[in-house]
């Protein structure tokens, strides 16, 4: 599985710490940028080069986007058919997004997460598999029904 790394100038360290752990735990990691911290970056710019990929592998792939809020990269990401983004508060929250849910790319709001905590949410959105119950399966279906209404 490749995870799929973006971020802006409000991101970017915690994106490269976070990389190096997701290597250092055993998945293969592409980085989408920012490659250099660009004061000035627009955040919707690594929100649509993750959310692509997802969008095109979301089977075989993760994403994780980290900006200053997380509300941002959330809302553009979400854009994308066979994307589904959700914003990290706890890892109780995030085992309940990848399992309920089957969230696909993981955003971090840097401003108010600190790198452990940040760390732990990556760890249970990597390991946790979708639930696949009946339930579940049928509300991911009626999500991906709305985007062709």
């Amino acid at each position: 599985m490749v995870i799929y790394f973006g971020a802006d100038h409000r991101g970017f360290e915690l994106k490269n710490k976070l990389r190096t752990y997701a290597t250092s735990i055993g998945y293969e990691v592409a980085d989408l940028g920012a490659a250099t911290l660009v004061p000035d970056d627009d955040y919707t710019d690594y929100a649509r080069a993750v959310a692509k990929k997802i969008s095109l592998d979301s089977i075989s792939s993760r994403g994780i986007l980290i900006c200053g809020s997380g509300v941002g990269m959330t809302i553009a990401a979400n854009r994308f058919p066979n994307v589904r983004a959700n914003l990290a508060l706890s890892p109780d929250q995030v085992y309940a997004s990848r399992h309920d849910d089957d969230a696909n790319i993981l955003v971090i709001a840097a401003d108010f997460t600190d790198e452990n905590a940040a760390a732990g949410m990556v760890k249970v959105f990597l390991t946790t598999p979708f639930g696949a119950d009946t339930r579940y399966r049928r509300r991911v279906e009626k999500i991906d029904e709305g985007l062709n209404v």
